[in-house]
């Protein structure tokens, strides 16, 4: 009787071991397959976020459910494939459940699941090698990095046409490829983020600090670490290495001008433009006056009372002498709503009598010529000046626009602007 008892006690404890480990008991929010009837899920991670755990284990579960049984693995090399997907410390023969290790057949590029289920190697090397195979299930890892992905993916889908829910997930580190910015406006695609500071707890202790501290403020840190799509279209005024050179190592102290500019949004709440707000400071050097960017206090969504009541804030937090505000949009309101906040607070109202292209095109050739530095790393403005300019830009430049202002005013206010008249 007691070895009954010690048996069915080990069975019990064997059980409650498998659901303690089972994916989703541990598994983050963004690593479980998203619900609904997506056909591809695209899922953006930085190095070490948990990606291709995530990945394996939606092929491990199609897989051993029985209910599929052909899949087509793609990797930037056949190598890639092997290393990674299949062996790797997170690929699907190490995420296998007991009784389900599939086995590796590698003269036959495949991996064999006990029940029948098969799944093929690919190299995106080769996209023409998915022409002529059918499939259920796909997985596509790093899919940014493969040689031409937009034609690996146009001769995948077709192959995607074996049984009732045939789907795609593909797992990559973004970057600002056609291919992947394609697939975030697609309808029947999905998308998930994760950083790499969410999988902490599964990595070397001090990986993330010593990737922070030597990619701090880098386009490579929100890439590789935040798992963001980082653009530099072609046709924006300015580009990302424009404003890296502009981030200053030592910021200059001695101002002899400090305004706020404010380009004030026409109307409030979720879907309003944002209010741009910009400090910038003018300083003297051997070389002649530059502009120093001290501080981003954009904000969207707010009241007109409460925007002003952030321009006043960044007005007295830096000391500033003026409130340089576009009237274009309501004009002496904008005075009044700002003057209700502080009373105290100088403001000057600036008509725009021409584009905003016009008028940031002096500003872009100052910092080209280095005459406008960054104190900080401003990434909501950055992103904003990277994009604007460019093919198919369309959202409203509201910092850029403030900045704009704040830049002419103290740096090309005594320069007339170019002007023609009839002979």
């Amino acid at each position: 009787a007691w070895k009954r008892n010690l048996l069915w006690q080990g069975m019990i404890w064997k059980r409650i071991a498998m659901v303690i480990e089972a994916w989703p008991v541990w598994a983050r929010t963004e690593q479980m397959p998203p619900t609904g009837s997506w056909r591809t899920w695209l899922f953006l991670g930085g190095r070490g976020a948990g990606k291709t755990r995530a990945a394996a284990e939606w092929v491990r579960e199609r897989m051993e459910s029985g209910h599929f049984h052909h899949t087509a693995l793609i990797g930037p090399t056949f190598t890639d494939v092997r290393d990674v997907m299949i062996d790797g410390p997170s690929g699907l023969r190490a995420v296998a459940s007991p009784g389900f290790e599939p086995v590796l057949e590698i003269s036959r590029r495949r991996l064999v699941w006990p029940h029948g289920p098969t799944a093929t190697m690919f190299s995106a090397e080769d996209p023409d090698s998915l022409r002529g195979p059918q499939f259920d299930t796909a997985w596509g890892d790093e899919f940014a990095a493969w040689k031409d992905p937009q034609a690996t993916l146009d001769l995948l889908r077709p192959a995607m046409r074996v049984g009732p829910d045939p789907r795609v997930v593909l797992s990559t580190t973004p970057r600002p490829v056609l291919a992947v910015t394609a697939l975030l406006g697609d309808t029947a695609s999905v998308v998930t983020r994760g950083g790499t500071a969410a999988n902490a707890r599964y990595l070397p202790q001090g990986f993330i600090e010593d990737l922070e501290n030597r990619w701090a403020g880098s386009v490579l840190a929100r890439q590789e670490l935040d798992g963001e799509i980082v653009d530099d279209p072609a046709g924006a005024l300015w580009s990302r290495a424009d404003l890296a050179a502009a981030r200053a190592s030592t910021v200059p102290h001695d101002f002899d001008r400090i305004v706020v500019a404010v380009d004030p949004p026409a109307s409030a709440g979720g879907g309003a433009d944002s209010c741009g707000v910009m400090v910038v400071a003018r300083a003297q050097t051997d070389a002649g006056p530059i502009a120093v960017v001290l501080d981003d206090a954009s904000s969207q969504g707010l009241l007109p009372q409460d925007w002003a009541a952030r321009v006043v804030d960044a007005f007295h937090r830096h000391a500033a002498d003026t409130v340089i505000a576009e009237a274009n949009q309501g004009g002496e309101m904008v005075r009044s709503l700002i003057q209700l906040a502080g009373p105290d607070v100088p403001v000057r109202l600036v008509h725009a009598r021409v584009g905003k292209r016009v008028r940031a095109e002096p500003v872009a050739a100052l910092y080209a010529r280095g005459r406008v530095i960054h104190a900080g790393h401003y990434r909501a403005l950055e992103d904003e000046m990277c994009r604007f300019g460019a093919p198919g830009f369309t959202a409203s430049p509201d910092r850029l626009d403030a900045l704009v202002w704040a830049v002419s005013h103290l740096l090309l206010a005594h320069h007339a602007p170019p002007s023609a008249r009839a002979l």
